[in-house]
């Protein structure tokens, strides 16, 4: 009889302490994706107020540019960010969402990326989608080199439905937690329709508040 009741307590309390470690993790990830916002920040401040241009950094870190074939088209992958955030964030593990590590996602080529040859070396977990191509002249939609007040504007004119039509830096988004949307079909089962959080994704914005956005194409 103690066995059962034991067992029924179990099955009983085991998702409510598994929902509150997830939150608890999500709670470090806005904390995470703060830093970074104020990072760029701070960098804005220190550089004529313009957001960094590294495309070669883009092209040049271990695997090189866009390593896959599926989806993502792009690559946004933050290795470059970490390198030239390193001034301001002195902790690797900011770079890391804590419902990612050691997880399928994580170990994902469109996720993981390490800042100097592995194993050994710091890796990145997040995704920054406006600065996702080294094109030449610079897109509309990515944000290298621009002040805020350009990027504002250049996305405006861009009419890009997944960046949408921001009125002001706190409507950009800056840094992300990665998803592999369910109507990707290409994408391996292992990562088709994950999300680092149950149902969507965190958010930092240019502004660097911080928000959850709810994804109906993740679980």
């Amino acid at each position: 009889m103690v066995i059962a009741i034991i067992a029924i307590l179990a099955a009983i309390l085991f998702p409510v302490f598994a929902q509150a470690r997830e939150k608890a993790r999500q709670t470090a990830c806005l904390s995470n994706l703060r830093q970074i916002g104020m990072a760029f920040m701070m960098y804005e401040q220190d550089y004529d107020e313009r957001l960094p241009d590294r495309r070669d950094l883009k092209l040049s870190l271990p695997g090189g540019y866009k390593p896959w074939t599926t989806w993502p088209t792009s690559d946004p992958r933050a290795g470059w960010a970490a390198i030239v955030m390193a001034p301001y964030i002195k902790d690797d593990n900011v770079w890391t969402c804590p419902s990612i590590a050691n997880s399928p996602l994580g170990e994902s080529i469109q996720v993981q990326q390490y800042i100097a040859p592995p194993p050994n070396a710091p890796a990145t977990y997040y995704w920054l989608w406006r600065f996702d191509r080294p094109d030449n002249p610079i897109p509309l939609d990515d944000l290298w080199g621009k002040t805020d007040d350009q990027a504002v504007a250049d996305l405006q004119a861009a009419q890009n439905p997944q960046a949408g039509y921001p009125h002001s830096p706190s409507d950009v988004e800056l840094c992300v937690d990665p998803y592999f949307p369910n109507t990707i079909k290409k994408l391996p089962a292992s990562i088709r329709g994950r999300s680092a959080h149950f149902g969507g994704r965190n958010r930092v914005f240019l502004d660097s508040h911080v928000k959850f956005f709810k994804d109906y194409r993740t679980h």
